[in-house]
Parts: structure tokens; C-alpha cells; sequence
């Protein structure tokens, strides 16, 4: 056995005081540990109490029902409220969120990691862009969205295309609300895309190179199928994010108060994350609707939870099939 060398290939002498000890491992790995759990307890505590509060008011009637009145009093009436339209709106923004940040964002991760060059100056404005978007608070995206979907395209398409003095595309609608999420929420899609790239074993896209396919047949048989389920996981964060986020469809879409469903892509909608807000600022008497904002929340939550476990399932089923093609 050869002896531990003391000194480098200078022959300096080592210094092995900074490394650190098992018993600054065991310390700093307890640290963190306890740490972790401390999260998680408050994490399961604030819902276990949100649960408790809200869980008792879930009935058929308050799921699948609406306000008897024609007017917004009925939304804080607990006997007779509703959550069947914010409920319908939220799964209808999300779905039109996802399917407009999907693949824009997928093709522009397959961009920036397969065929961009890393030291282009286009490569570097685009990836400042996507860091940039990432920190920009929401109520920004609100207010852009207000001004260029609505104003700007949906102005543009009444005055030009339509030709009609009345507003149709240039209002608030949920068509707007879903792109201006789908902005928000484009710089997760695009980072899990690079990221699921990466992953993919170099040796793969080699051997597939070297018995004679191109780079778009290596790219499109090999390399995103096994990325699949990390672009997945863009997707599964971006439901999350979108399904919770509230200011930026206060500007572009979301109503206060509407006796209807979304009839098509340039109505109104109303969505869980706006009404909870309303219950809570709006009412006339805040310790009556009280148990009426806690049963939405836990709504909004149960639905939450559910839009990730379908997209959970479909990354799950996906990589049974990568699996079963292994074999």
C-alpha cells in the first residue's frame, strides 16, 4: 500500500487542516436535516390547518353549484355559494396556459441546447431574457399583458380585421389571461427543457451519430424520448405556478363576479385564485364568509394537486414506456 502523499506535484506541502472533520460532516449534516424537516413541518401545519377550517364546508352543492342570485351578493351567501365557475375558469386558463408555454418553450430549450451556438451574442440575449423573465414580479406581467395583448393585438385585431367599434378581442377575455401565463411561466419550461437535455447520455447520441443519422433523426429518436419525462416536469411546474398565480389575470381577464360560463376564448372568466382574493377583501361581513374563503381554498389546492398528479401519471407513463423500450 502506498503512503499518503504530503505534499503536491510542487512539492509544497499539503494542507489538510481545512479539509473538514466527521464530526463537522455529522454537524453541518444535522443542520441541514433539521433545517428541511423545519420546512416541511410549517408546510404541514399551514395546510392541515387551511384543511381543518375549509374541509367540514365541501359539499356537492358548494363544488358543483353556483349563486342563486343574478347578482354578486350570491358569492357570499353560505348557504347558496358556489365554486362550479371559478373551478370550470381555472381548469380552462390552465389548460389554454399549457398548451400555448409548452411548445414555445420546449423549442426554444431544444434551441438554446442542441443548435445555438454558446458564445453567439443571439445565445446570450436569449438566455438573459429567460433570467430576466424569471425574476420579474408577476404584477409586471399583469400590466403587460394589459397593455400588449389586450391593447395592442386584441385593439389591433377590432380595428383592423374585424372592423367593429365595439371591443371583441380588445377587452380582458381568457385567451389574454392564459398568454400572459403562459409568459410568466415560459422560463420554467425552457430551463427543465435544457436541463432534460443534458441529462441524456452522451454515449447515446454518439452511437446513434455514428451509425449514420442525422442530428434532427438523433434529436428527434433519441434524445427526446429519453428527455421526455424532465420536460414533463416543465410542464408539471409551470400548472403549478400558473394555477396559483393571481395578479397577472386580475388586468387580463379574470371578472369579479359573472352569472355564466366563458361562452368562448374572448369572454371573462372567474378563477379560484381571484375569488379568494374577493372573499377575503370584498365582503361585507368577513366572519360570516369566513368558512366560505376556507372551503375554496382547500378547493383550489385539491385542484391544484390534482392537475399535478394527471401531469405526474403521464411522466410516470411515460417513463414506463422508455423502460419497456429498453428491454
Amino acid at each position: 500500500m502506498s503512503a499518503i502523499p504530503q505534499s503536491d506535484v510542487s512539492g509544497q506541502p499539503l494542507d489538510l487542516t481545512s479539509a473538514p472533520t466527521l464530526s463537522q460532516t455529522t454537524l453541518f449534516t444535522a443542520l441541514f436535516r433539521s433545517v428541511a424537516f423545519f420546512l416541511v413541518g410549517v408546510v404541514a401545519l399551514l395546510v392541515a390547518y387551511i384543511f381543518s377550517q375549509g374541509f367540514h364546508g365541501l359539499n356537492p352543492s358548494f363544488l358543483f353549484g353556483s349563486a342563486t342570485s343574478q347578482d354578486s351578493s350570491g358569492m357570499f351567501d353560505v348557504h347558496n355559494a358556489g365554486v362550479f365557475e371559478m373551478v370550470f375558469g381555472t381548469i380552462l386558463l390552465v389548460f389554454l396556459m399549457t398548451v400555448l408555454v409548452m411548445p414555445v418553450g420546449v423549442i426554444s430549450g431544444i434551441y438554446l441546447n442542441e443548435f445555438s451556438d454558446p458564445n453567439a451574442w443571439t445565445t446570450r440575449i436569449i438566455r438573459s431574457a429567460v433570467n430576466n423573465l424569471a425574476g420579474v414580479p408577476s404584477i409586471i406581467f399583469g400590466l403587460f399583458g394589459l397593455g400588449f395583448f389586450v391593447y395592442f393585438i386584441g385593439g389591433s385585431i377590432d380595428d383592423y380585421v374585424l372592423h367593429t367599434a365595439s371591443p371583441v378581442f380588445g377587452k380582458p377575455a381568457v385567451i389574454w389571461a392564459a398568454l400572459t401565463l403562459a409568459v410568466l411561466t415560459m422560463p420554467v419550461v425552457v430551463v427543465s427543457t435544457e436541463q432534460a437535455l443534458r441529462s441524456v447520455p452522451l454515449p447515446l447520441r454518439d452511437a446513434a451519430l455514428g451509425l449514420g443519422a442525422t442530428k434532427l433523426q438523433t434529436l428527434r429518436q433519441i434524445v427526446l424520448p429519453q428527455a421526455a419525462p424532465g420536460i414533463i416536469t416543465g410542464g408539471i411546474l409551470a400548472v403549478s405556478r400558473g394555477a396559483g398565480e393571481v395578479a397577472p389575470i386580475m388586468f387580463t381577464g379574470a371578472a369579479y363576479y359573472l352569472a355564466h360560463l366563458p361562452q368562448s376564448i374572448t369572454d371573462q372568466f372567474m378563477e379560484l385564485g381571484y375569488h379568494i382574493y374577493i372573499l377575503a377583501t370584498q365582503s361585507p361581513n368577513v366572519d360570516r364568509t369566513r368558512p366560505l374563503l376556507f372551503a375554496t381554498v382547500v378547493v383550489l389546492l385539491l385542484l391544484t394537486f390534482l392537475l399535478n398528479l394527471i401531469a405526474i401519471l403521464v411522466r410516470a407513463w411515460t417513463r414506463h414506456r422508455m423502460r419497456s423500450y429498453r428491454a
